[in-house]
């Protein structure tokens, strides 16, 4: 794979997938614009992309807050890779979840992406064409106890997925997502009583790393996927492939 020249935006990169992903496309070299809340992670990060080839840079910024993502819109400049990878989760059954939780994850897991690709994709287009890639979840689609808001936020970013495939495919830009299963990242911290679960249900035996997520999102955003738009990957062991 080979991301010379591009400018890259990954959302969430402070950590997890999201760290792994600007790694990955720094080392192909890629100039990769780091963004999430924490500033000190955030240079953290952008000081171990720093052996890259490319340039590097963090950009602080709130998804749950609007005026943080029109910032950071206006600070980033023009994009050629959108990576929607940030997420929120409150992990409660339904009549105990929270209307602020609620919105949060909407607003993180729907709302921004659809400014941050309302803003990109036509700027992508402009240039010759681009890739959008959205990170999502088994639980899109899957039905789970306790995840009823985050999986319709997921099922909302999937929709999107297909929508923006279809509206802007004609015009050179591939949006696709990965829909994960169980990663070992802090993220999964809250749910670590149910990995044994979760684990037991995957046909490869284990959750995946982050790198192994971050390799499929790469893969979604590289020549060698050319032809491939408006797809919702599983990248979960196999889990989707059983009941």
């Amino acid at each position: 794979m080979k991301f010379s020249g591009k400018n890259v935006l990954v959302t969430g990169a402070t950590s997890g997938v999201g760290r792994e992903a600007a790694k990955l496309f720094a080392h192909h070299g890629a100039a990769v614009i780091v963004t999430g809340r924490d500033k000190a992670r955030g240079k953290a990060v952008v000081e171990e992309l720093a052996t890259a080839s490319a340039p590097a840079r963090f950009i602080a910024a709130d998804l749950n807050v609007s005026d943080d993502v029109r910032g950071l819109i206006q600070e980033a400049g023009d994009v050629d890779i959108l990576v929607n990878n940030a997420g929120f989760w409150e992990l409660a059954p339904t009549a105990e979840a929270t209307e602020a939780g609620l919105d949060a994850m909407f607003a993180v897991n729907v709302k921004a992406p659809f400014l941050l690709t309302a803003a990109y994709a036509p700027v992508m287009a402009g240039n010759g064409g681009g890739a959008i890639v959205n990170v999502s979840t088994m639980v899109a689609d899957r039905g789970q106890a306790g995840m009823a808001g985050y999986g319709a936020s997921k099922a909302a970013l999937e929709s999107l997925t297909r929508s923006w495939a279809a509206e802007y495919g004609p015009q050179g830009v591939r949006v696709n997502a990965v829909a994960l299963g169980p990663t070992m990242t802090p993220a999964m911290d809250p749910m670590a009583h149910m990995l044994p679960t979760f684990v037991a249900a995957i046909p490869l035996g284990r959750a995946a790393q982050p790198i192994e997520i971050a390799n499929a999102i790469a893969y979604l955003c590289s020549e060698e996927s050319s032809f491939i738009t408006g797809a919702v990957v599983p990248v979960d062991g196999g889990r989707v492939s059983v009941l």
